[in-house]
């Protein structure tokens, strides 16, 4: 759903995330700092190049704090849970995966869906 609202593009400047999902510049650039889920990579020339993942990610967080009232304490907690439930749930779909080759699709993409999950936990 997301990808059909953001202009075909693999990466965005900060400018133009800040245009897409409201939040400034500044504000994106502080939450950096308070969420391991944004982590954008970075251009040789320093300037972060973000993703559609993390445009979805900013626009989640920005849900939570200003939609719902929560602390920035409490949408940590709230965004580290969902990630111990999408392990958990890999782990039930890995068990209840049929024959071989949907065994190892199921293994391919939670191996993947744990990369991503540890690369958004690193501090």
């Amino acid at each position: 759903m997301l990808e059909s609202l953001l202009p075909a593009q693999t990466y965005f400047s900060i400018r133009e995330v800040s245009e897409l999902t409201g939040v400034k510049g500044h504000v994106i650039r502080y939450w950096e700092t308070q969420f391991s889920i944004l982590r954008p990579a970075r251009r040789d020339s320093g300037q972060r190049k973000f993703t559609q993942k993390e445009i979805e990610a900013i626009r989640k967080i920005k849900g939570l704090l200003y939609g719902q009232g929560f602390t920035i304490a409490g949408a940590k907690k709230l965004l580290k849970q969902e990630t111990r439930r999408g392990v958990q749930q890999l782990k039930l779909d890995l068990g209840n995966a049929g024959s071989d080759s949907k065994v190892l699709e199921a293994y391919r993409q939670a191996r993947k869906d744990l990369e991503e999950a540890l690369r958004l936990l690193k501090l």
